[in-house]
């Protein structure tokens, strides 16, 4: 048994990161015995616009800094779209920067960010054409839109729920997300994005998904644990958690 210590930076309304990613986590260590607990450091952030999610970019380093102290063995950067927001390829350079900033304080470890990992995860299934759901704005959803089409990935359709309050976010029903699913076009998409949000809850609608769309399924939270995972060398395949821990 391996014991490690994940590191969480996430906006200061979020309510779902710090669940999903643990669940998954802990249906991996039913399968291999491995031990993860969870500490985090937050950012301001109550409205999903583009002035607070720029400005939670900038107090990143701080949290980083902070979380460093609690001497984790991986960061991951917990909110898509503050990264996505900031313009294309824009994930690599923030995760550099914060990956110096931990190794400064003390900590040289990977910070890894929901948005990179959700355009890894993609390519890892072999996915070049996509449709998703996110419960931005439209404006915003259409950065993430062409935030993924730059990476090479093309975006078949997707749908807004417009909700902009980020605990609001956090209370969606996801048992209405496999409906919502099946309303997307997409004919010849490779896989579906259920939530490209951590924060909208989507966990456990992705077995109902898959069956609605008939696709392979992932959603923000189910990449960030899959790098979680990968960066730490503790990837297991584990059920009912989306196409990347099929194995």
């Amino acid at each position: 048994m391996t014991s490690y210590r994940v590191g969480l930076l996430v906006p200061s309304s979020n309510t779902t990161m710090e669940t999903e990613v643990p669940e998954v986590l802990r249906r991996v260590a039913a399968a291999t015995g491995d031990r993860f607990t969870f500490h985090s450091s937050r950012m301001r952030m109550k409205t999903v616009s583009a002035e607070e999610l720029a400005a939670m970019n900038a107090d990143a380093d701080r949290a980083a800094i902070e979380l460093a102290d609690a001497d984790v063995d991986v960061m991951a950067y917990a909110c898509l779209v503050a990264i996505m927001s900031q313009g294309r390829g824009i994930h690599r350079e923030i995760e550099k920067r914060l990956t110096k900033t931990a190794a400064d304080a003390g900590a040289p470890v990977d910070v890894k960010s929901s948005a990179g990992a959700l355009v890894a995860g993609l390519h890892h299934l072999g996915a070049r054409k996509v449709s998703l759901v996110t419960p931005y704005m439209k404006p915003l959803t259409a950065r993430v839109v062409d935030y993924i089409e730059g990476e090479g990935i093309e975006v078949q359709d997707a749908i807004s729920l417009e909700v902009d309050d980020n605990l609001a976010v956090g209370r969606l029903d996801q048992t209405q997300l496999p409906e919502i699913a099946g309303r997307l076009d997409t004919r010849g998409a490779d896989a579906v994005v259920l939530s490209a949000c951590v924060q909208m809850p989507s966990l456990d609608a992705i077995p109902a998904a898959e069956a609605v769309v008939d696709l392979p399924v992932i959603t923000a939270a189910t990449a960030t644990s899959w790098q979680v995972l990968s960066s730490l060398g503790a990837y297991a395949p584990v059920p009912d958690s989306g196409a990347l821990f099929r194995g």
